[in-house]
């Protein structure tokens, strides 16, 4: 819910896939433009940072199922906004905020990289079709005495 507010602030639209069969938790977009999210956050302590799981319960994520990670620091209200081919073959990162010259510093509420990412290498600015004949299907609808209605569908 978290993401979801602070995406929505910086006005990004948010849509969450319905279920569990999703490798990511939302889908960002804003001028035609999206990116598949995974949400993770820590509450983990690691020396003086945090350290952060960025797989799942099998290890390392494989494949190409997300295109940023978004990893919240509960403790210190802040946001990392990384892209997962940074992240590619690791379960689990370390995050030191107070380190100026951190990894992954320059990715700190990196919002500005979401909406710039395309979903599948771009995207769709219109979708056009054309028909060449039309035919007519007859039905009746059940219990009338109308008579039989024609249905005109373009290119069957």
């Amino acid at each position: 819910m978290c993401f979801m507010m602070r995406a929505s602030e910086l006005g990004m639209e948010v849509s969450k896939p319905w279920g569990d069969s999703a490798h990511y938790d939302f889908i960002v977009e804003k001028a035609r433009r999206t990116a598949r999210v995974q949400v993770k956050s820590t509450i983990c302590r690691r020396n003086t940072g945090y350290e952060c799981k960025v797989g799942d319960c099998n290890g390392a994520y494989e494949g190409d199922p997300f295109d940023f990670v978004a990893a919240y620091l509960i403790m210190e209200d802040i946001w990392y906004i990384i892209p997962a081919r940074i992240l590619r073959g690791q379960a689990s990162i370390g995050i030191y905020p107070r380190l100026k010259w951190s990894k992954y510093e320059r990715f700190r509420e990196a919002w500005h990289l979401l909406p710039g990412a395309l979903m599948n290498g771009g995207t769709i600015g219109s979708i056009e079709a054309c028909a060449e004949e039309e035919t007519s299907f007859p039905f009746s609808i059940p219990g009338s005495q109308e008579a039989r209605p024609q249905i005109l569908l373009a290119g069957a």
